[in-house]
């Protein structure tokens, strides 16, 4: 194809080298922050005091083995109650009946009101106000149960109803704020279709709903995994608790307090793990492609070769 006339003849660049853009600030904050992380890597493994022999020692113990178990058991129990009870007050505060809607919201404002470790001590100390819990058919002598308030009121049904009770009211507004992050337009071109109400709600509104409330959620229950903690007060034998009885036994307070931190850490870190494929699963139809798992963003860097020089980058 001829050049037109009075036009310049195109440069030839193809002895030119495409090199990367330079980043003199972030290289020296990486190094900066590298050799931080050195220094305190290099102090956990030289400080005597830290106690890592006795760490490793009562890591897998058979007490604090137990231990943790009541904490997952807590955790699962407290949580089933907690989201259960909080997706029906969130059905609840929906409700155009300001009856229902007003219990609702009362009950939310109640407990997110008052400290978690105040929660627990009333339920503990619930026999105080009432000697007997008794079912009966009212103004008739037949009755179903009757048992003294104390003996049902045990450390562990305490801690599941404060734990559970608290997480409701925090678990209830996440459940609404993701139904009304769907779109009302397309609930609306649903009902026209035909199609019926529970099919709007499972697989119209919640699947949506759950790109919204399953962030906060996880983070919820990372929270109360962590918030068994308190539960001490009440001479439960979770993992915080028993962790406690040992080093009030051996006197190793830190290295005690080290393993209870390295079994919450390894537990909400399984927690991560578990949201991010759950995440994953309901973006489908949001994002055009999904994530790549953190097998496949090692496969792709393990099998990316470098740009030969004088190719585009």
């Amino acid at each position: 194809m001829s050049r037109p006339e009075g036009t310049a003849p195109a440069e030839d660049l193809s002895h030119l080298r495409v090199v990367p853009a330079r980043h003199p600030g972030r290289a020296a904050l990486a190094v900066v922050v590298a050799l931080v992380v050195a220094l305190v890597l290099y102090s956990f493994a030289t400080n005597p005091r830290w106690e890592w022999g006795v760490v490793a020692q009562w890591f897998f113990a058979e007490s604090i083995i137990r231990g943790l178990l009541e904490t997952l058991k807590l955790t699962v129990m407290a949580g089933a109650v907690g989201f259960g009870l909080g997706l029906l007050l969130a059905l609840m505060r929906l409700s155009k009946s300001p009856l229902i809607s007003g219990v609702s919201w009362t009950f939310s404002w109640i407990f997110r009101s008052t400290p978690l470790l105040v929660q627990l001590l009333l339920w503990y100390n619930l026999g105080y106000l009432y000697e007997r819990v008794t079912l009966r058919v009212p103004f008739t002598d037949a009755t179903f149960f009757d048992a003294r308030t104390s003996d049902l009121m045990t450390p562990m049904l305490a801690a599941v109803l404060g734990l559970g009770l608290h997480q409701a009211a925090y678990a209830a507004e996440m459940i609404r704020g993701g139904i009304l992050s769907v779109d009302q337009g397309q609930l609306e071109a649903a009902s026209a279709l035909g199609i019926p109400a529970r099919d709007r709600s499972l697989r119209i509104v919640l699947p949506q709903a759950m790109r919204a409330i399953l962030p906060p959620a996880f983070n919820e229950v990372i929270g109360l995994v962590k918030g068994t903690s308190i539960v001490y007060v009440l001479a439960h034998a979770e993992l915080f608790f028993t962790i406690q009885l040992v080093y009030g036994r051996t006197q190793q307070v830190l290295p005690m307090l080290l393993v209870a931190t390295l079994w919450y850490v390894v537990i909400t870190s399984a927690l991560s793990v578990g949201q991010f494929y759950i995440e994953r699963h309901y973006s489908k139809g949001a994002v055009r492609t999904l994530p790549p798992t953190p097998l496949q963003s090692l496969r792709a860097r393990l099998r990316r070769r470098p740009t030969p020089t004088g190719a585009p980058a």
